[in-house]
């Protein structure tokens, strides 16, 4: 019997943690769910964002009982995990920027964390600096652009460049930038075309590696739940009824998604 494991983000961007998760335990059934309702998170109010977060998660595991959930965000994660731990019993993994193995990594001692608006705020990655990277000059940078960047290529393999060129202009002249923290999970999805414009950079981070390696250490004390008369194919679910592009649906196909619906909860 394999555990069922939800992966959420309020976009597309938890795929990337998805596939390293899947990589590392391939049988396991998987759930994603991307709230496009409430998209994106980066500049809502925290109380929003828990208030969400919690009620989806707790009508998906009404359905399809979960024996793990993976925050696929790094924006949510700076502030629902205690509010999912209280109200769920089973391991919930949030995922952060990682700033620890930057600062370990970096030569030059000094690395840009690239994030959302919402994340780069959060005294909780204020205190990871803080924690792990004192001993460097840490870079922010927050954008909403490039997360919409990230969700369109998805989508229909649309980048805009110049767009995209622009949002990282302010560390086009930082010669000494050796390190990037991606940390934002759709960022690795356009790591190719941030890389165009970052030629300085020797090392982009992101924490998609530790998670599955930490969902895969959670998974060997979890009783996995009875799952009776349940379809075992891997779901998508989503918060509003949108219109899907042909490329779109073959991505998650090839990603080993068989069916998509809609998920009606706030």
């Amino acid at each position: 019997m394999q555990p069922t494991i939800l992966f959420f983000d309020s976009g597309l961007g938890g795929l990337s943690v998805y596939k390293e998760v899947k990589a590392l335990l391939p049988d396991c059934h998987y759930l994603y769910c991307l709230d496009n309702a409430g998209f994106p998170y980066s500049e809502k109010p925290e109380e929003v964002i828990i208030d969400r977060t919690l009620k989806i998660c707790q009508k998906i595991n009404r359905t399809f009982p979960l024996d793990l959930i993976v925050i696929a965000c790094n924006t949510a994660s700076t502030v629902v995990l205690p509010s999912l731990r209280e109200h769920l019993a089973i391991p919930i993994v949030g995922t952060v920027p990682a700033i620890k193995p930057a600062a370990k990594i970096s030569e030059s001692k000094h690395i840009g964390l690239l994030a959302t608006k919402g994340t780069i705020k959060r005294t909780y990655v204020n205190n990871l600096i803080k924690d792990y990277a004192s001993d460097c000059n840490v870079e922010k940078l927050g954008s909403t652009v490039l997360v919409e960047i990230a969700e369109k290529k998805l989508r229909n393999g649309e980048v805009d460049l110049l767009q995209l060129g622009s949002e990282l202009e302010q560390w086009k002249g930082i010669d000494d930038l050796d390190t990037v923290v991606l940390g934002c999970t759709h960022f690795p999805l356009i790591k190719d075309e941030i890389k165009q414009f970052l030629p300085q950079v020797n090392y982009f981070i992101d924490s998609g590696k530790a998670i599955a390696l930490r969902v895969q250490n959670l998974l060997k004390n979890v009783n996995i739940k009875e799952k009776q008369n349940q379809n075992i194919e891997n779901l998508v679910f989503y918060t509003k009824n949108s219109q899907h592009e042909a490329q779109f649906e073959n991505a998650l196909y090839q990603l080993g998604f068989k069916t998509m619906s809609v998920i009606n909860v706030i």
